[in-house]
């Protein structure tokens, strides 16, 4: 009798003509800023996979442009 907890999920992928996939953030982490040629930057970091907790630090900037859902439930990133 096979066990039930060895069940992996399937996920919903679409694939473009190029063989690529576009992965969607699920969230977002820490705030940080940093000194960069005198300016202050601020970085988010946007965590991609929920399971492997795999995430990158990306300008607040960019990620509020291409994902701005992401902050709307996030009064801590207003600004």
């Amino acid at each position: 009798m096979p066990d039930p907890s060895h069940v992996l999920e399937m996920e919903d992928l679409q694939i473009r003509g190029d063989l690529t996939v576009e992965v969607q953030p699920v969230g977002l982490g820490d705030v940080q800023m940093r000194q960069l040629r005198g300016k202050s930057i601020r970085l988010v970091q946007v965590i991609w996979d929920k399971r492997t907790g795999d995430s990158t630090c990306e300008l607040e900037g960019d990620v509020r442009k291409s994902y701005p859902h992401l902050f709307s439930s996030k009064s801590q990133f207003s600004g």
